[in-house]
């Protein structure tokens, strides 16, 4: 497949945290508030597009911390993080700004999700043949990808595909929801089954396939060679509808209305006198400003 037929989709959330607790708090913007997360987060995405030069891209944040409808489901999903201070979700607003301001597109839900929105967006263009790097170091992902899509850790500069799921994971892709809800995920606040680590959880989907298959046949899970069998079959008893919950939490949506024509994502010509006066306003230096007019 041609660089035409691919698409980047960035977890524009991750690199703006990951600027925030990088950077120093020695950036201010003209009116002396603190931008440390915007500098480090538009030095990340100059280097991205550099890199890249992708022709189809879109930047999605997070703004449902608290109004996913994960939390209807399961009211202390992430109940565990603490919520951004004011000046971080004002740099958040601002990382929007230059996004567009890029040519970027911008995804931004307070009902969905970075995730489903980048689920959303690859599963509708998927359909236009094309084929996806999500670029985000999060094992969340790892569900989406399909024989030709890949994984950027952008950090470490490493790529991977649907085999590296599995050697990271020890599931395959169409695994990693059920994966997840079976041993939980203690950023998200997910519990999973009690007792069910990450070893377990992955030889059960080894053998049965799928959560509902699991479910449908817990008899047969003490006859396994697998450690504390028994044990593992009373809890999975026990605790079957938890499980089946965990599941509408970790799965990603795909069904959101993003990407529905091939040229949803396309890159548009960047907006010279807006970045211009984003400039200005954020006191970027000089070579940040060579860049990102050089990006136009």
């Amino acid at each position: 497949m041609s660089d035409d037929s691919l698409v980047h989709l960035v977890d524009g959330s991750l690199y703006v945290f990951r600027a925030w607790h990088s950077m120093p708090d020695e950036f201010h913007d003209h009116e002396g508030e603190p931008v440390n997360a915007v500098h480090g987060f538009t030095r990340f995405l100059c280097e991205l597009l550099e890199r890249s030069r992708a022709e189809h891209i879109a930047v999605a944040f997070d703004a449902s911390l608290t109004t996913s409808f994960r939390n209807t489901i399961y009211p202390t999903y992430k109940a565990n993080r603490d919520l951004p201070p004011p000046h971080l979700v004002r740099q958040f607003g601002l990382c929007r700004e230059i996004s567009a301001a890029l040519g970027l597109t911008v995804l931004n839900d307070h009902q969905y999700e970075a995730d489903d929105l980048i689920g959303s967006a690859l599963w509708g263009l998927r359909s236009h043949g094309f084929r996806g790097v999500i670029v985000s170091a999060d094992k969340d992902f790892g569900q989406l990808l399909g024989e030709h899509d890949e994984q950027w850790d952008f950090a470490k500069n490493v790529r991977w595909g649907p085999s590296g799921v599995f050697d990271k994971l020890g599931v395959h892709p169409h695994q990693v929801a059920d994966y997840l809800a079976l041993c939980g995920d203690a950023v998200d606040n997910i519990p999973g089954v009690p007792g069910i680590g990450a070893k377990t959880a992955a030889a059960l989907l080894a053998h049965f396939g799928s959560l509902d298959n699991l479910l449908d046949r817990i008899d047969e899970v003490p006859y396994l060679r697998i450690r504390g069998a028994a044990a593992c079959a009373v809890r999975l008893r026990e605790h079957a509808e938890q499980a089946l919950l965990c599941r509408r939490l970790t799965r990603i949506a795909l069904d959101i209305a993003v990407a529905e024509t091939a040229d949803a994502l396309s890159r548009r010509q960047g907006e010279a006198a807006t970045i211009d006066e984003l400039c200005e306003r954020l006191r970027f230096g000089p070579l940040t400003r060579s860049r990102l007019r050089a990006l136009m």
